[in-house]
Formats: C-alpha cells, sequence, structure tokens
C-alpha cells in the first residue's frame, strides 16, 4: 500500500514545528536564567540584599521594601544596566517615613490704642470668626487685626484654655503684650500706677485657670521730674523737705536715712521718678546732707547737679570752711557745690585766709583752709600724696577768691617743709609761715630756712619750732636663720603643701601656703634651705624618686615666680626612702606623702632639735631611719669636700598618689 504524498508532506511539517517549539522553549528558559543571574549579581555587588528578582519570559520583576526612594531607584538602575530597562517591571515599595512631629502652636496678642492684633500658627479647628468677635468686643470691630495661620494637628492640652484667658484678661489691660502657648499665658503690660498694678495682679492670679501657667510682668510708669530737685531746711526744732526727688525706691531710702540723721521731723517720703541728672543723685544728696547736719542749721538747695548750701550766721569760719571743704572733695564729679556763710554787716571779711597741714604719728595728713583755685587744690592734694601716700592724705580744703597773690607758693612750701617731719602741722597765713613738730633730721630747721628763703626770697617770713627726735631702728630688719624655721613651722603647722593626683602641680588650695611661706622667706637673710619632696612606698621606687624631684622643684619653683631669692635653696627628692609612718595604713602613707622644708646647717649635733622638728613629733622615732640619724637627715650627707651636713626642719605632707597608684 503506498503512502500518499500529501500525508508525507503534512507529517513533516508536523514534526519541524515540533522541534521549533522545543527549540523556543530552551531558548526562553536560558534567557530567563540569564536574566536572572545577572540581575541578582549586580543586586548582589551593590548591597542591595533586600530585593528579589523573578524571570517571566523576557520579563524580569524586582521586589521587596527599599529603606528609602533612592535606593529604590539605585537598584532599578542596576538591573537596567544588565537587561534592557524595559524588560524590568518594579514591584518593590519603599519603607513608610516617620510621621511628621505635631506643630508648635502659638500666638500673640498686642493691644493699644489703636486697637489688637493677633499672629501666630493656631489649630486648624480654630473658630476664627468666634475669636474675631471676642476680640472685637474688646478693642471694637473695626480695630482688629488678624494674622493667624492654622495647621491640621490635634489641640494639644491646655490650648483652649490658655486662649480663652488670655482673651479675658486683655479686657482689663489696655496696654499689654499677651503670649499663649498650650498650658502657659505670659502677659507683659503697663498699668496706671503702682495701687492699680497689685491690684490687676490679685484679680488677674485669681481668674487663672487650674493647670495654666501664669507670668505677670507688669509695670507702672514712673512721672517724669523736671528739674529734679530736693531742698531741706534745719533749725533748731529739727528738718523738713519743702521737696524730694529720688529716681528708685533704693535712692530714696538712701536720701530719707540721711535726712533722718539730719533731723528729719516733717514728713519723710521723696517722689519717684524720671530724669536724674546723675546716677549718684542720692549719694551726692546724703553727702549734702550730712553736711548740713555739721553745720548745725541752714538749708540745702539741690536743682540737677547744681548744689547750694546755705549756713547760719554765727558759724565759725574756720569751721564752715573746713566742712565746706571736705564737701567739695567728696561729691560726684558732676555735681557743682555753691556755699554761702552770711556775714553781718559789721563784722568785715568771713574770716582770716588760713591753711593748715597736719601730719599725724601714724603718717596721716590732712589739708584745711583756704585755696585759691579749684586746680590748685587738686595740684596741692597731688603733690601731698606723692609725698606722703596715696592713702594717707585727706583733702578739706575750700576755695575762696581774694588771696594773697603768693599764696600757692607759701602753701607748696609749707607742705615740702611738712615732708620733714615725723608729726607735726604747718600752719599758712597771710604774713608768716608756722612749723611745729618732730623730724628724725638733726639739721631739720636749717633745712626749712633755707627752704623757705629760696622759694619765697629772703624777705620771708616763718616760725620755726621742731624737735629732734632720734630715729627707731628700722622694723624691717631681716629674719634669723631660726625665725624664719619658726616661722615656716607655725605655717606648715596650720595647713600642708598638696598637689593634684600623680602629679607635679601644686593643687590651687595650697598656693595661699605658698605665699604664706613666701612672705616669710622675703623677710629672711639668704638661708642654706632645702626644699625636700617625699612620697609613700607604693609604686616603682624609680618613678617615686622622679615624682618627689619634681614636686621639691615645683615648690622652688612657685617661690621663684613670687620673687624670693632661691639663690641659696636646693630642691631634693627622696622618694620613699625617708618614711615619717607606716606606709601599711592610709594615714601613714599620708603622712609619708609630703613636702618638707629643712633649714641646712653646720657642726651640729645629732641631739639638736629645732623648731620644725618638733612638729614630727614622735613620727620620725617611728619610721627610723637606720644611719641617718633620728629624722632621717641628722646624719648629714657627704659633699666631697669633708663638710658634714645635718639637716633640720619642718615639713608639709601632699595627697597626690605616684604615677604607679593612678596606674
Amino acid at each position: 500500500m503506498r503512502v500518499s504524498s500529501g500525508l508525507i508532506s503534512g507529517l513533516s511539517l508536523a514534526a519541524a514545528a515540533g522541534l521549533s517549539l522545543v527549540g523556543a522553549s530552551f531558548a526562553v528558559t536560558a534567557i530567563e536564567n540569564g536574566s536572572e543571574i545577572g540581575i541578582r549579581r549586580a543586586l548582589d555587588e551593590a548591597t542591595f540584599d533586600w530585593a528579589e528578582v523573578e524571570a517571566d519570559g523576557l520579563r524580569v520583576i524586582l521586589s521587596g521594601t527599599a529603606p528609602d526612594e533612592a535606593t529604590r531607584f539605585d537598584a532599578l538602575s542596576a538591573a537596567g544596566r544588565v537587561v534592557d530597562a524595559a524588560r524590568v517591571i518594579d514591584d518593590m515599595s519603599v519603607t513608610p517615613t516617620a510621621a511628621i512631629a505635631p506643630p508648635r502652636f502659638s500666638a500673640e496678642i498686642l493691644r493699644s490704642e489703636s486697637g489688637v492684633s493677633v499672629i501666630g500658627l493656631v489649630p486648624g479647628t480654630t473658630d476664627h470668626e468666634s475669636l474675631s468677635t471676642r476680640l472685637g468686643q474688646v478693642a471694637g470691630p473695626d480695630n482688629v487685626a488678624e494674622f493667624l495661620e492654622t495647621a491640621d494637628y490635634p489641640v494639644p492640652d491646655g490650648w483652649a484654655e490658655a486662649m480663652r484667658y488670655a482673651v479675658d484678661t486683655l479686657g482689663s489691660l489696655p496696654r499689654a503684650k499677651i503670649s499663649v502657648s498650650a498650658g502657659k499665658v505670659h502677659v507683659t503690660a503697663m498699668t496706671a500706677s503702682p495701687d492699680e498694678r497689685s491690684r490687676l495682679e490679685r484679680e488677674l492670679r485669681r481668674a487663672a485657670p487650674r493647670g495654666i501657667d501664669v507670668a505677670l510682668d507688669l509695670s507702672a510708669p514712673r512721672p517724669v521730674i523736671t528739674p529734679f530737685s530736693l531742698r531741706y531746711i534745719l533749725n533748731d526744732e529739727g528738718g523738713h523737705f519743702d521737696a524730694c526727688s529720688a529716681p528708685d525706691e533704693d535712692s530714696a531710702s538712701t536720701i530719707l536715712e540721711a535726712a533722718r540723721a539730719a533731723g528729719l521731723t516733717g514728713r519723710d517720703s521723696c517722689t519717684v521718678g524720671l530724669g536724674v541728672p546723675s546716677p549718684r543723685w542720692d549719694e551726692a544728696a546724703a553727702l549734702s546732707l550730712a553736711a548740713l547736719n555739721r553745720l548745725g542749721a541752714g538749708s540745702l538747695t539741690m536743682t540737677d547737679a547744681d548744689i547750694a548750701l546755705v549756713a547760719t550766721e554765727g558759724l565759725d569760719p574756720g569751721l564752715f570752711d573746713q566742712i565746706v571743704g571736705e564737701l567739695e572733695t567728696a561729691l560726684p564729679a558732676v555735681f557743682a557745690l555753691h556755699a554761702e556763710l552770711p556775714v553781718p554787716e559789721d563784722t568785715g571779711p568771713a574770716g582770716p585766709a588760713e591753711f593748715f597741714a597736719t601730719l599725724s604719728p601714724e603718717g596721716l595728713v590732712q589739708l584745711r583752709g583756704r585755696v585759691p583755685s579749684e586746680g590748685f587744690r587738686t595740684l596741692a592734694d597731688s603733690f601731698a600724696r606723692a609725698r606722703f601716700g596715696s592713702d594717707a592724705v585727706y583733702t578739706a580744703a575750700r576755695v575762696v577768691e581774694d588771696l594773697p597773690v603768693d599764696w600757692s607758693a607759701r602753701v607748696l612750701a609749707g607742705l615740702e617743709a611738712l615732708g620733714l617731719l615725723v608729726n607735726g602741722v604747718v600752719t599758712v597765713e597771710a604774713d608768716t609761715i608756722a612749723v611745729r613738730g618732730v623730724s628724725h633730721v638733726e639739721d631739720a630747721s636749717a633745712q626749712m630756712s633755707r627752704l623757705f628763703t629760696s622759694k619765697l626770697g629772703e624777705r620771708a617770713v616763718f616760725e620755726l619750732d621742731v624737735a629732734y627726735r632720734e630715729p627707731p631702728p628700722p622694723e624691717n630688719q631681716p629674719l634669723s636663720a631660726e625665725e624664719c624655721e619658726a616661722r615656716i613651722a607655725e605655717i606648715l603647722a596650720q595647713g600642708k603643701i598638696t598637689f593634684e593626683p600623680g602629679s607635679a602641680r601644686i593643687d590651687a588650695t595650697s598656693l595661699q601656703i605658698v605665699d604664706a611661706i613666701a612672705d616669710v622667706l622675703d623677710n629672711c637673710d639668704a638661708i642654706p634651705l632645702e626644699i625636700q619632696g617625699h612620697t609613700d612606698s607604693q609604686g616603682r621606687e624609680s618613678m617615686n624618686l622622679e615624682l618627689s624631684q619634681e614636686r621639691a622643684n615645683a615648690v622652688l619653683s612657685e617661690l621663684s615666680a613670687r620673687r624670693v631669692r632661691t639663690s641659696s635653696y636646693r630642691a631634693m627628692g627622696y622618694g620613699e626612702t625617708r618614711p615619717i609612718a607606716d606606709n601599711d595604713t592610709e594615714e601613714g602613707r599620708e603622712d609619708n606623702r609630703r613636702i618638707e622644708f629643712r633649714l641646712v646647717r653646720t657642726d651640729t649635733s645629732p641631739d639638736d632639735e629645732t623648731t620644725l622638728d618638733g612638729l614630727s613629733g614622735d613620727s620620725d622615732s617611728e619610721a627610723g631611719s637606720g644611719p641617718s640619724g633620728e629624722d632621717g637627715v641628722d646624719g648629714g650627707t657627704e659633699d666631697g669636700s669633708g663638710e658634714e651636713d645635718a639637716q633640720d626642719g619642718a615639713g608639709a605632707s601632699d595627697d597626690g598618689n605616684t604615677p604607679e597608684e593612678t596606674e
């Protein structure tokens, strides 16, 4: 039987089609596997281990959760570099971001004569119309300016109550600023008077809702006083104010206290206001009231920076000059004093022209009397301070016109003569100069005579009554070595030199001890002194020796920094070799960590003990140190020249640790 040609052709075509399908299937599988493997390798190299890859035919699906949008885009780009980007299907998600924190709601409400304005950020649920209506009831509907922004976030606790209280409070304050936040209200306002301020503070605090923090800053303006004035009258019946101005309550208290000391019997209050000519007004007023009190009677008038002081007739002109001179010297520079002593018509000029310079045995100088000008008073004061010391001169001279032509030269010559006395007085008058007192200069009278004739001429008239007294021995005689030793012992008995732990830096609390020792050594001659450093036995011996040397050097450096002459001193570190107590106890180690000041003596027997040695007591014998003697140093050291030194003294321990202790 023969197969037809048509059947054979059909079978051939079917076989070819099947073979094509099988080949295509193998090709797609190969492409899928190759794409998936290539993309997975690229993602792993980029450390995108969170991404998953799945091949579906020619498509490549990326899935997983990216930490952020930028990382997700980087993963897509990495896959697109391996296969055609059109074949990459994005099925990735991004980690959701944290919720945005709600904003801080706050509002500022301002009220003045022109109206009310409110600005700030408020919750979205705020009823703007109701708020505007309430503010309009306070300032009028046409005088409200609202500049509020809103945010749709939950209303915080305490916001509604704080806002309601702020608006209610605004009605009592015509000039105010109110700051509102959740649970807090800060009110800043001006009131008409101190009484109104006190009343409003009470009312606003009572009206504050529970749980709301209310801060009140209410002020009462002070009046402007022009001119700033004070007038005080003092007579036999006492004193009283016609006017009293003060810049604040403290100044008023100062003025009233001075007035009470000057016999105040009338009203005891001052008007507090603005316009004071100087911040030292109260000081000037108190000084002037004290001067008026010393005069006994009269009037005091202060108008801004001008001060008028009027005494009563019959007052001793010398006393008047002294009081006025002292007041002129003490007043602050901005104030000008005008003093007047009424003179009866039949008495002539108010007292003779006189100037007094007094030197006390303590070295204090007082200048009183009359000078021709303010400039010369300053000159005389400076001349006296340069000669007798800035803190030893007190000037109470008064400026008076119509003094003799050569008055300035006579006063300066008298001050120069006063410099030759140890105590006494120089009196300058119109026709003569008188010097009386005591001098340590044998020919003081001769020197004064030459001084006056050279400065004032050969016709100068002067009287000299100067006694010679042999000067006492100098007070600042150098201390002996034993006295220096005893003084240092007294200082160290009250405290000790300490260091910062494990270092050679002197602790700040011990610098006063070093200062005191330096003061003693400043009064000592060049004495052979050894500054010794000692440690306890903890740590390595070599490190302890090094630390003790550094600490002794530090003390020597501190003394040198205080300008102590240290050329005869030496610093030595002995480490742990010379204990004075048991190193097995904390108290003993504390005693062994010390700085000692030892006076180097020659030809001293081992039985000798100095004042400094006595401080150690039995602790020296307790530690013992073998052949070196009872205190560890009495045996001395050989310096190579055959001379043996026995060293006595005392020390101050330090509480620093050796480096090994800190390790």
